[in-house]
């Protein structure tokens, strides 16, 4: 089975702070809605840009596309 990695952007002074604020949230809804996933992190990719992401199955990629409103996915 193939797995997805959805990702939120976070631009800005702050995007730091929001990115793992908002990994906290993935965790949260993941586990509140018994869904499986592999991994959740942020990833600084420089001083103002930070990613936050989560792994999942494809299997469960609708349910958490629908809900969360990623910015983009990839395949893990």
């Amino acid at each position: 089975m193939r797995k997805i990695k959805l990702i939120w952007d976070f631009r800005g002074q702050d995007a730091l702070k929001t990115a793992e604020h908002h990994a906290i949230h993935l965790k949260e809804f993941a586990t509140k809605e018994a869904l499986n996933f592999y991994e959740v992190n942020i990833q600084s990719l420089s001083d103002v840009y930070v990613i936050a992401f989560i792994i999942i199955d494809e299997t469960d990629m609708i349910t958490f596309r629908d809900a969360l409103k990623p910015n983009r996915g990839e395949v893990a």
